[in-house]
């Protein structure tokens, strides 16, 4: 197999690291040069990506917004490094990079263009008339853009059929593959052993991850349980049109509804600690952090939406809920607190699950192969 010259374009630094380091790997392991391509580089992803051999590069592109003259000089950004770099492959993922990275690569020439499409995101939701504008030039860019992809990957089925019916990608181009995969390694199995049960949840700080069923839902559990204890791990996005008002996760922290812990590199001792995860998003690609504490082995509760839905055996190892149904949420909080025996029962289905499905070694094998690489 001939040696290609990879440029992988991501919209922060540290996911390079966090969700593609696995992948990044095994393309260097494979022989082929690597061009991990970013705007806003930590120096330690710098220095770590280049211990593993890859060549950061600093892009500029502005991640939230649709500023036309923002959005066409993050074009231009990435057309002049690409012409620079002058890659046999293509890889982008999250929105912005998929758009700009794809529509870049076909005006620099790059022979092999693919996507990962990670999930909707803001832009896909809501129905007031900013966002429907929002909505509808997102659309119209995606079509121009998944139109020079050779392969583009999503991550549940739900978002390959939407794309597909609502003609923004050509069926033949599509695959599906299960998340980003998680190190089952790295995310190690830790039994739960605790008489004292806690809920965890870790996300940006959006409306859209389900934080204020999760606050209210903790509410309600409170009244009876006052001593269960909700935690918060993630960090604000204030530059997001989806962010939560700061003042709401305050108020809840300072009533002792839940505990806010920021944003943490590592969140292994969170995921220990916790005895049961809850992600209540309204639509996710797969929520990595739910495999994370699969992994660990804990049982999960999230809602019945695209993406998240997948992780979940109902009743195997976790629940299903409505989305926005904080009451639903609480009543399956409940449900362990009052079945303690389930936690570790459940735990343990979701570790067999992830290393089933979403090891992430299987998924990126699929990856590869799909490429071509």
């Amino acid at each position: 197999m001939a040696r290609k010259r990879i440029a992988i374009i991501a919209s922060k630094s540290t996911s390079l690291i966090n969700f593609r380091g696995e992948l990044i790997k095994k393309w260097i392991e494979l022989g082929h040069e690597v061009y991990a391509c970013a705007p806003d580089f930590e120096c330690k992803i710098k220095d770590k990506l280049e211990c593993a051999k890859v060549k950061p590069v600093e892009i500029k592109l502005f991640r939230t917004g649709l500023n036309p003259f923002k959005d066409l000089v993050s074009l231009y950004s990435l057309y002049k490094t690409l012409n620079e770099i002058n890659p046999d492959v293509v890889y982008s993922y999250t929105i912005k990079p998929v758009i700009y990275g794809s529509i870049a690569s076909k005006l620099a020439g790059v022979d092999y263009i693919s996507s990962l499409i990670t999930g909707l995101g803001y832009t896909f939701s809501g129905n007031s008339f900013t966002k429907k504008i929002i909505n509808r030039v997102t659309r119209i860019l995606y079509k121009i853009s998944l139109s020079t992809n050779k392969l583009v990957l999503f991550q549940n089925e739900d978002d390959r059929k939407l794309f597909v019916d609502l003609k923004l990608v050509d069926e033949g181009k599509t695959a599906v593959v299960n998340g980003s995969g998680v190190n089952t390694s790295h995310f190690y199995y830790s039994p739960y052993d605790n008489n004292e049960v806690s809920f965890l949840m870790i996300c940006r700080l959006l409306k859209s991850k389900g934080i204020y069923e999760y606050i209210k839902a903790a509410e309600m559990v409170k009244r009876n349980y006052p001593d269960v204890e909700f935690n918060v791990v993630g960090p604000y996005n204030p530059g997001n049109p989806d962010s939560i008002d700061e003042d709401i996760l305050k108020r809840a922290e300072k009533e002792g509804i839940i505990n806010y812990h920021g944003r943490k590199d590592d969140v292994r001792p969170f995921l220990e600690d916790s005895s049961v995860y809850v992600l209540p998003s309204y639509r996710e690609g797969t929520p990595r952090s739910v495999l994370e504490a699969m992994s660990i082995g804990r049982p999960i509760i999230t809602t019945d939406v695209p993406g998240c839905r997948e992780t979940v055996d109902e009743g195997v190892n976790g629940f299903l809920v409505s989305e926005k149904d904080y009451e639903q949420l609480a009543d399956r909080m409940l449900y362990f607190i009052n079945n303690q025996d389930k936690i570790r029962e459940m735990g343990d289905k979701s570790r067999k699950i992830v290393e089933e499905k979403y090891d992430v070694h299987k998924v990126n094998e699929i990856i590869i192969d799909k490429m071509g690489l």
